[in-house]
């Protein structure tokens, strides 16, 4: 799977059904390009489209639960590797990383914020 495809699935399970629109913008793609990637990743099973209940003429990409499930594993693979990692550090880096933690998680809100954009 490429990239921008785990990418797109992320941002579907953390923000919920997305405009083909909307969701170019977040992953920095075209339109053109992100409509050939949904199109694949709903070929896989892995996402669908639905209409808007507050407006007939827009379709939404949805995360399936086997999406949600693929990013789940993911997400849990990344963890276990992380914890591997870890274990290899020496005390005075374990602790150097946990200071680091409120700074480390700001920077991944703002990030969250910039590739999320205006919710609709």
């Amino acid at each position: 799977m490429s990239l921008t495809s785990a990418a797109t699935l992320a941002t579907l399970d953390r923000t919920g059904p997305r405009r083909i629109t909307d969701l170019a913008a977040v992953e920095g793609v075209t339109q053109p390009a992100m409509t050939a990637l949904v199109r694949v990743m709903e070929e896989s099973g892995l996402v669908e489209r639905r209409g808007d209940a507050s407006d007939k003429r827009v379709t939404l990409v949805c995360l399936t639960e086997a999406g949600a499930s693929y990013v789940r594993t993911r997400r849990q693979a990344g963890i276990h590797a992380f914890e591997r990692l870890i274990g290899e550090l020496t005390d005075d880096e374990v602790e150097a990383l946990v200071a680091a933690l409120p700074a480390l998680k700001h920077l991944a809100e703002l990030e969250c914020q910039d590739r999320e954009g205006p919710k609709r």
